[in-house]
């Protein structure tokens, strides 16, 4: 794992990092390029697959929530890491806390579950 520095100094592996530094800049192509070409998210009810859709998923949550995640705390269950983060941005009840559950694979993110 690599650190990347939190408000309690968490360590997360760096793909998780990335995606993270990414997504609190807008960037989605950086945010999409995180993951493996066959990569899932799931989110609000919503399965994407593949990096296009990600990358998509990401720009259109940037400009419709203008989402910024502070990491909280990070812990591994199994092959997963579970990365629990506080969520603010332009929706009802900003923030919120959230579950980002990531699955790694060759270096990259394979599978991301928000809860």
């Amino acid at each position: 794992m690599n650190n990347m520095n939190t408000d309690d100094n968490v360590p997360l592996p760096a793909p998780v990092a990335r995606y993270f530094d990414a997504a609190n800049r807008f960037d989605s192509t950086s945010a999409a390029a995180c993951f493996t070409p066959d990569a899932s998210v799931r989110d609000e009810g919503h399965h994407h697959l593949g990096t296009e859709a990600i990358r998509n998923w990401v720009s259109q949550a940037s400009e419709k929530y203008q989402p910024h995640t502070t990491v909280l705390s990070a812990r591994e269950k199994g092959d997963k890491t579970a990365v629990a983060v506080r969520v603010a941005g332009q929706f009802p009840g900003s923030p919120i806390e959230l579950e980002f559950q990531f699955t790694l694979r060759h270096g990259a993110i394979a599978e991301l579950a928000i809860h």
